[in-house]
């Protein structure tokens, strides 16, 4: 359901409106087809393209082998691969197309020939093991799949796949068949065009479908972007975070720069920028912190780096240390804060240094997006700067789980509020402030400790890489506090110092009362930490008792 129109009273500050208690975007609103219209995604993005198509700069860019493809090759390779799935594959409107493949130029092709015939892409994590991806085509139930040499074993036997680095998919690229066969379809707003999964941090993975309209509504903010700007992604494009950022840089005619290689080089990703020009980066807060820290280590590693504007930063919340050491060592680069879930893309994020500037918050809500805080229990909305559960509202939500209405009725109602489970504040100015995920709070002696706010506090010690804080079960607190650490190498750093440093900087109920020391901690695709249960975590670590 569509956002109505805010009333009269809202308060031209903050957006909210205290007769429904609703939080409105105050942002320029950006236009969308007539609902009703029948028009795929793919279409409605090139109809915003400039005639001539821009041949100054590439569409796709490869920053480990440079190979670059132009605009006008980037829509003929799009409709000739769109002609062979209908012509060769017998690919037809509302068929899912299971994509298990690492990041490449071909990637965004895809996406764009499969919805283009009014195909259902389905990307996921090509790291996933048999048994994992097993699961999500169950799910999702493709009529093909696309994968790649080192993948393609993962994927069920008896399941059509085409592979990217064949042969006969480069032929695909050169077809010189009937594209009109790709202008008979007729495609609605409202048709699938996308299957993600959600991370499955409260359980298993789900199947989160979206619409053509979503995909619209979550591009076209960068409609109104400058032309010529450089994105470089370096986040998963099966994320709903990587899978945005690779379709809206061709709507807004944006150089796309891939990061395909196997790992997060932060060197490397800070060489790219002087390389290739970048303008824009795209990264996840581990990211952040990886290119923060090279840059100190290293003056000469910011060299070149004077075309950067801006870092978008999403996928979880960022320490506001952190914060303020990325615009120490990067002034005059504006930090884009953004906030969003896979049922909902990024609804939320901070406009130019401005805004980048109100630390600890993610920004404002995007144009045409509604929000509410409510008390999690009563479902009864609370006042400006009380915390409480955030509920949205907007073009941009899913349709629904795949094959789930239970699950589905649980997060979204009638009217089209979904619920994010997550625990935020709007302050006066219209500012989203996200503290932790509801079911993940620590419960103290009735008081609520968010895992997130220890962990960005640890994080801020010279001595710890990273940390995860997870609750631990305690007969007279209920839950306890409890860290998992990853030292820096050659550090002496002990229990008890770790305890200290946390507890002159806490509340008495925020106190770390356990810490353990381990050489990883466990993320998800979106790069995001992922708090099992304390009793997982000591298993996965090999304790059976607690010691520390």
């Amino acid at each position: 359901m569509s956002p109505t129109l805010p009333p009269a009273d809202v308060d031209p500050r903050s957006g909210y409106c205290a007769a429904t208690r609703t939080y409105h975007s105050l942002r320029a609103p950006r236009p969308l087809p007539p609902p009703a219209l029948p028009l795929s995604f793919p279409d409605f993005a090139f109809s915003l393209l400039p005639t001539p198509l821009p041949y100054s700069h590439p569409a796709l860019l490869d920053s480990s082998t440079g190979e670059v493809v132009l605009f006008p090759e980037f829509l003929s390779r799009v409709r000739a691969l769109g002609a062979v799935l209908r012509s060769q594959l017998g690919v037809s409107r509302g068929d899912v197309a299971f994509v298990l493949v690492s990041p490449s130029l071909h990637v965004p092709v895809l996406y764009y020939a499969l919805m283009s015939v009014g195909a259902v892409v389905s990307p996921a994590n090509p790291a996933l093991t048999a048994g994992e991806i097993s699961h999500l085509v169950a799910l999702s139930n493709p009529a093909l799949a696309f994968a790649v040499s080192s993948t393609a074993a993962k994927l069920p036997l008896g399941l059509c796949t085409v592979l990217l680095d064949s042969p006969t998919f480069l032929s695909y690229l050169q077809e010189l068949g009937d594209v009109s066969a790709t202008e008979t379809v007729v495609i609605c707003q409202s048709d699938p065009a996308a299957i993600l999964y959600s991370s499955g941090t409260t359980g298993r993975a789900k199947a989160v479908l979206l619409t053509h309209r979503n995909i619209m509504a979550s591009t076209t903010m960068a409609a109104a972007a400058k032309m010529a700007a450089v994105v470089l992604l370096t986040v998963p494009m099966f994320h709903v975070y990587g899978f945005v950022f690779s379709l809206r840089a061709a709507l807004a005619a944006q150089t796309l720069v891939l990061h395909t290689a196997r790992r997060f080089d932060a060197r490397a990703v800070l060489a790219s920028v002087g390389r290739f020009q970048v303008t824009h980066i795209a990264l996840a807060p581990p990211s952040m912190l990886a290119i923060v820290r090279a840059a100190e280590e290293d003056e000469s590693a910011t060299a070149g780096m004077a075309t950067l504007q801006a870092v978008n930063c999403g996928g979880a919340s960022i320490a506001p240390d952190l914060i303020r050491r990325f615009l120490h060592k990067f002034p005059g680069v504006c930090l884009s804060q953004g906030y969003g879930l896979t049922e909902t893309s990024g609804f939320c994020r901070a406009v130019g240094f401005e805004e980048s500037e109100r630390i600890g918050s993610v920004g404002r809500l995007s144009w045409g997006a509604e929000a509410k805080i409510v008390d999690p229990t009563t479902m009864a909305a609370l006042p400006p700067g009380v915390p409480g559960e955030l509920l949205v509202r907007g073009p941009f939500v899913m349709k629904g789980y795949l094959g789930d209405k239970e699950s589905t009725s649980a997060i979204l109602d009638p009217e089209g509020w979904l619920r994010t489970g997550d625990v935020c504040s709007i302050d006066k100015d219209g500012f989203l402030f996200v503290f932790d995920r509801l079911k993940e709070l620590i419960k103290y002696k009735g008081y609520q400790v968010a895992p997130a706010e220890l962990e960005h506090l640890l994080q801020t010690h010279p001595d710890i890489v990273e940390a995860a804080v997870v609750p631990f079960p305690d007969d007279q607190a209920g839950e306890l506090p409890l860290a998992f650490v990853v030292r820096r190498a050659g550090s002496n750093l002990n229990v008890e110092q770790i305890k200290g440093f946390v507890a002159k900087q806490v509340v008495h109920y925020k106190r770390i009362h356990h810490v353990l020391f381990v050489n990883t901690i466990p993320k998800n695709a979106g790069a995001i930490t992922v708090r099992l249960s304390s009793r997982q975590c000591l298993s996965c670590h090999g304790f059976t008792t607690m010691t520390a």
